[in-house]
């Protein structure tokens, strides 16, 4: 268990919920860009990005994730910070609300945008763009045409990795709260989007000189079951454009929050 602690050392501000729990992971990474690239400054000095990881009983794959996307986003020079949203109580699984959070959280933390960032899915491709998108754009980072599974490749999709700015979040209110169990908050979202004329200006990578093969790896291990369970009439509520739920109405509660600044505090990571 102590060897599992230190591979996600990267994991550095911890905050617990009665709801959900956030571990949000902070890379030191600007200022050393900053000294080793001084051209960073004249780019992207202002722009800061938070990866929003909805999150439950995927430690694995938290393991390779957090180094993985620490690496490529320092590669691209991305001021960032990673926010793993981790559901902790016994209610089944509710990414849209997650995000939500994290995106409050990422409020909080002043970022100007911010991508949901799904646990088993790791960009490859340095050409896959994670700077700052502009107000207006959706980017959705993981296009069908590239996803590892073939059958999301659909012109509505928007699932897997999607990037917009804190504003642009705003303003259609962020993500439904009424999905429950795993699929189709994605799909109401792109409702959302629609109707703010967003959709027109969803941004996605082409031209890459990978396929689908090579420009994410896959690392959703067969054997964790997702909750594919529908009840009653939700699959038919998740057809429709929920106008009640979202940014406005997510509930969640703070019970601590310990952060370890390695600027601040170097030793409190094991390296």
């Amino acid at each position: 268990m102590y060897h599992r602690k230190i591979l996600i050392k990267r994991c550095l501000i911890t905050v617990s919920f009665s709801f959900f729990i956030i571990w949000l992971s902070r890379k030191i990474f600007f200022d050393k860009a900053v000294r080793e690239y001084p051209s960073v400054l004249e780019v992207k000095p202002y722009n800061k990005l938070c990866v929003v990881v909805p999150y439950r009983d995927r430690l694995e794959e938290l393991e390779e994730f957090v180094p993985h996307i620490t690496k490529f986003l320092e590669k691209q020079k991305i001021n960032h910070q990673i926010l793993v949203m981790n559901q902790t109580n016994k209610y089944r699984f509710n990414r849209a609300s997650l995000i939500n959070v994290g995106f409050l959280e990422s409020d909080r933390l002043r970022c100007s945008y911010f991508v949901m960032h799904d646990v088993d899915l790791l960009p490859l491709n340095q050409q896959l763009n994670y700077s700052y998108p502009g107000i207006g754009i959706v980017r959705h980072i993981s296009a069908g045409r590239y996803h590892p599974i073939k059958r999301y490749d659909y012109v509505k999709f928007i699932g897997g990795i999607l990037m917009l700015t804190m504003n642009d979040f705003k303003n259609v209110n962020g993500m439904s709260n009424k999905y429950w169990g795993w699929g189709l908050e994605d799909d109401e979202f792109y409702l959302r989007l629609k109707e703010s004329g967003l959709a027109e200006h969803i941004e996605r990578p082409e031209n890459l000189d990978t396929n689908r093969d090579n420009t994410f790896k896959h690392i959703h291990g067969k054997e964790r079951k997702r909750d594919y369970k529908q009840i009653g009439n939700q699959r038919e509520m998740s057809k429709k454009r929920d106008r009640i739920s979202g940014l406005n109405n997510v509930k969640y509660k703070i019970i601590k929050h310990l952060e370890c600044d390695m600027s601040w505090t170097p030793y409190c990571v094991i390296n």
